[in-house]
């Protein structure tokens, strides 16, 4: 049997990616009755659709959000957007984000110390 060479150190990325869902109400009906978007993160792309696709199937909102729009979308235009509307009117917009959860520090433009 073959040993193998010396593992290679693993470079372990920096940040660990999250998923930010965020429900904006727009539209003239938002002007009638005030409210707040919510913000939800989720550590997971898949359970983030699912979870919005089973709040919409509660809801009786078509089901026009899926796995791989969302997935498209994020990696070409870095977000994805879903408006849902009522007889020509919108109501609310569906936003989902890629952000990078503890990213590294930059090095904020500090010089090395000169005194050594």
């Amino acid at each position: 049997m073959e040993r193998k060479a010396e593992k290679e150190p693993r470079i372990r990325p920096t940040g660990r990616i999250i998923y930010e869902v965020t429900i904006q109400h727009v539209g003239s009906l938002n002007a009638l009755r005030q409210r707040e978007s919510k913000v939800i993160f989720f550590s997971n792309l898949r359970k983030a659709v699912d979870a919005i696709t089973a709040e919409l199937a509660l809801t009786n909102w078509p089901p026009r959000i899926n796995y791989t729009a969302v997935y498209r979308g994020i990696k070409q235009r870095e977000f994805y957007s879903c408006d849902f509307d009522v007889a020509g009117t919108r109501v609310f917009r569906i936003k989902v984000v890629a952000r990078v959860l503890n990213p590294a520090l930059p090095r904020l433009g500090i010089d090395d110390n000169p005194t050594k």
